[in-house]
């Protein structure tokens, strides 16, 4: 098991736009850029990036055997063809982001709407770099397969986080719904072929 920590010195600007929900044709966006500007500073000061990863070999039979889990999943087993081994992650953004959207949930509507996509976009930047960490180590493939996609259910979080010692490891707590805190949270599991 690996844990990782890292620290982004910008938030990408496309991508908390498309958060927004702003599109290329908006041209001024009516003072947006500088607010934007402000509340990324604010993210970019409390971020706690931090992952944990472990590899785990597969194995078909009746269901698909992940290692840590077993699951019926038809899309996961698709996404999983050819790979004989997967990288399982779990990454955070940090609580820090989770107080900000509180605070000015309170304050200011617009701000918590604008901290809560930077911090999306961030825990994507950050997700995207340990993938790519693991794509050159291990030769992972091109893509991330997380829970409640398709037909993996949501409820593997707890076998995820059982197998990577999450709340320990990285300080990411899951609720009996299986959603995570702090909020800019992700699992993944990603394909290694051998």
């Amino acid at each position: 098991m690996t844990v990782l920590t890292g620290r982004l010195q910008k938030i990408d600007r496309r991508e908390t736009l498309r958060y927004l929900g702003y599109t290329k044709s908006v041209a001024d966006m009516g003072g947006a850029q500088a607010l934007i500007d402000g509340c990324e500073e604010e993210v970019l000061a409390v971020q706690d990036l931090k992952a944990v990863y472990s590899l785990f070999d597969i194995s078909r039979g009746e269901c698909l055997d992940l290692g840590f889990a077993r699951t019926d999943s038809r899309d996961l087993a698709k996404y999983l063809q050819g790979c004989g081994r997967l990288a399982l992650f779990a990454a955070t953004a940090g609580s820090g982001i989770d107080r900000l959207i509180a605070r000015y949930s309170r304050l200011s509507p617009a701000r918590a709407t604008v901290v809560q996509a930077l911090g999306a976009a961030l825990i994507e930047e950050w997700c995207d770099k340990v993938h790519a960490s693991l794509m050159a180590q291990y030769g992972a493939i091109a893509a991330r397969f997380s829970c409640g996609f398709g037909d993996l259910p949501l409820s593997l979080q707890r076998d995820i986080f059982s197998a990577l010692d999450v709340t320990k490891k990285i300080g990411v707590t899951l609720s009996d719904d299986c959603f995570m805190t702090p909020t800019k949270s992700v699992t993944a599991i990603v394909g290694i072929k051998i």
